[in-house]
């Protein structure tokens, strides 16, 4: 069984630069970080928490995300995202997510991923792609 426990957090830093802004996403017209990048920002910080815990074959997968957007970070700025896990059921994990800039908190939220067997979802992805 996977080692993962209540608790445990994962942290990444990303400056933002022209390609996750909010013009260059399509979510937006200004150059700020992107409510998308954000995202994934989030979602990368909730993998690393439990990085290296996981059994052989296995993986996580994003099934839900509750997020607000509370502040622009402009292009050059560094936001760093925290995911810490609030809650294990079974195979679902749950996180707190929060992403900060140098200033202010500019994110804050919910994330939900799920562990999977690699194989067996790799198989239902190609069986509904050929159907």
């Amino acid at each position: 069984m996977a080692q993962i426990e209540v608790g445990l957090t994962g942290e990444v830093t990303r400056r933002v630069t022209d390609d996750i802004t909010a013009h260059a996403m399509g979510s937006g017209g200004v150059l700020v970080l992107g409510t998308p990048a954000m995202i994934m920002l989030m979602e990368q910080a909730a993998m690393s928490a439990h990085e290296g815990r996981l059994e052989p074959g296995q993986t996580t997968v994003g099934t839900h995300i509750d997020v607000r957007h509370l502040a622009a970070t402009p292009v050059g700025m560094d936001v760093t995202v925290r995911a810490r896990i609030v809650a294990i059921d079974e195979r679902k994990l749950s996180y707190e997510v929060e992403a900060h800039d140098a200033r202010e908190p500019v994110g804050i939220g919910r994330h939900e991923r799920f562990i999977v067997d690699m194989g067996r979802f790799l198989k239902r992805v190609d069986e509904k792609s050929t159907t």
